[in-house]
């Protein structure tokens, strides 16, 4: 998508995938600069975790401690989700960097005030709602944290100005995305693996929260100026525990963090019966919230194990082995093909050993003909049955068919066929088209064999007794 030109982009923009034109558009200027293949690709999302790691460190040190800042900036590319999206050449990690330093612009603008601080704190996460529209429920964890820290009425104003300025900037985008939204009807009730993963995530955060206690943060009074807060703050005589942290923001940093972790999550699954919307990717800033609480809380421990250091080295180097021995198979799982749920490599190597020179092609349903574009080359030599026009040649993703009529003569005149198409249970699209291939098929051909291949399964068929 990203290689055709920007005005092809655009016209395919007003078909499908708006919610990721902006990210089309910057890969596309990726590409113009170096054509890197996947190494491009994926380039963007593992700058977009460092440089993620870097806010989240920067956050947790002003709000608990150098310390908690560089464990909390450590734990968060450890995440395995973090690790996921960090290798994909999408636009999930990108939203999640623009998220964190969207979060650090808060807490300099909350105790630092003025309409600058505001306005880049508007621009960062509108940047992020623009890359992917979801990230809007962002506003509501910063709103929880901004509501819940007792902040002056000023400050209060002050952030409802920038989230009414990014709703308003967002709502042209949102508005239009409206007329695509069959585009995410495959997303159904969340299902028991993301299910188990959020409340696993959910109930280690509240431990660590649990384990923190209650921190009230430091305040910088309305009517003290920086001078005068820098003036107090060289007269405090430095000290070890963990309440004489100098917080720069006047937020606890349980209450950001929680709100991180749970608020946007727990929306999208209240509106689940209404408009099924939740994916985990959606709301990846929930491992800002966990890896700051996970921070904090390793700080928080070394501090109470006493001022011996080779106490707090032994825990230190005991909760790194653990931590390490734990992630490591779940790291390298990761890194692996069979870690995808579409791998479209593996997909166009089976296509490939299964079809023989002239044979037909059919995608069933029409959306998994995206499968081509890793390896076109594996599906030169076969005729697509159903393709009137190529996605590009149409402006679209998945190219336009044609009729239901022309499409089973198409077929019936076909001796042999290869079928991509999802895996047995998954719900048949009632779409003619995709009847009128499933029809052809079962009452003019015979199986003669399938192979599934992540979430794909491709079945040749022949006509019967030529198998």
């Amino acid at each position: 998508m990203a290689h055709r030109s920007v005005t092809r982009i655009w016209h395919t923009l007003g078909h499908a995938d708006a919610v990721h034109g902006l990210h089309y558009l910057l890969m596309h200027g990726v590409f113009a600069l170096w054509d890197g293949g996947e190494t491009a690709l994926r380039l963007p999302s593992v700058l977009a975790v460092a440089t993620a790691s870097a806010g989240v460190a920067l956050i947790g040190r002003g709000l608990a401690g150098p310390r908690a800042g560089v464990l909390a900036g450590l734990v968060f590319p450890l995440i395995p989700t973090v690790q996921r999206y960090a290798q994909e050449g999408r636009s999930y990690a990108l939203v999640c960097a623009l998220i964190t330093w969207s979060t650090w612009l808060l807490l300099i603008a909350v105790s630092r005030r003025g309409r600058l601080r505001w306005g880049a704190y508007a621009a960062f996460i509108l940047t992020a709602c623009l890359l992917h529209e979801l990230a809007v429920v962002t506003l509501f964890a910063h709103g929880a944290t901004v509501f819940r820290s007792g902040l002056p009425h000023p400050v209060i104003r002050a952030w409802g100005i920038a989230a009414g300025c990014v709703t308003v900037g967002l709502l042209p985008l949102a508005a239009f995305s409206v007329t695509q939204s069959e585009q995410v009807d495959w997303i159904g009730f969340p299902d028991l693996g993301q299910t188990t993963r959020f409340v696993v995530a959910a109930l280690l955060g509240l431990l660590c929260a649990r384990t923190l206690g209650r921190t009230p943060p430091r305040r910088t009074p309305p009517d003290r100026t920086p001078a005068e807060s820098r003036a107090l703050a060289d007269t405090r005589a430095p000290a070890d525990s963990y309440d004489s942290v100098d917080t720069r923001a006047p937020v606890e940093l349980r209450t950001l963090a929680l709100s991180l972790l749970i608020l946007p999550t727990v929306l999208l699954v209240l509106l689940t019966p209404l408009r099924p919307l939740y994916v985990d990717r959606y709301v990846l800033s929930y491992t800002i919230g966990l890896a700051l609480l996970i921070g904090a809380a390793l700080d928080r421990i070394q501090r109470d194990t006493g001022r011996s250091r080779a106490l707090r080295g032994a825990v230190s180097l005991t909760a790194a082995g653990a931590a390490l021995a734990a992630l490591f198979p779940v790291g390298a799982y990761l890194r692996t093909p069979q870690s995808r749920q579409n791998d479209a490599d593996a997909v166009a190597r089976v296509v490939r050993e299964a079809a023989r020179p002239g044979d037909g092609v059919l995608f069933m349903p029409a959306r998994r003909r995206v499968w081509t574009l890793a390896r076109p080359e594996a599906f030169r030599g076969l005729s697509d049955l159903a393709l009137e026009r190529s996605p590009v040649a149409s402006d679209t993703l998945h190219g336009t068919e044609f009729t239901p009529g022309r499409i089973r003569a198409r077929v019936v005149a076909a001796h042999r066929i290869v079928a991509v198409h999802d895996l047995a249970g998954q719900p048949l699209e009632e779409d003619e088209r995709e009847a009128a291939k499933r029809e052809t098929l079962r009452t003019r051909f015979e199986e003669c064999g399938s192979r599934t291949v992540t979430q794909a399964r491709i079945t040749v068929y022949a006509r019967p007794g030529s198998c």
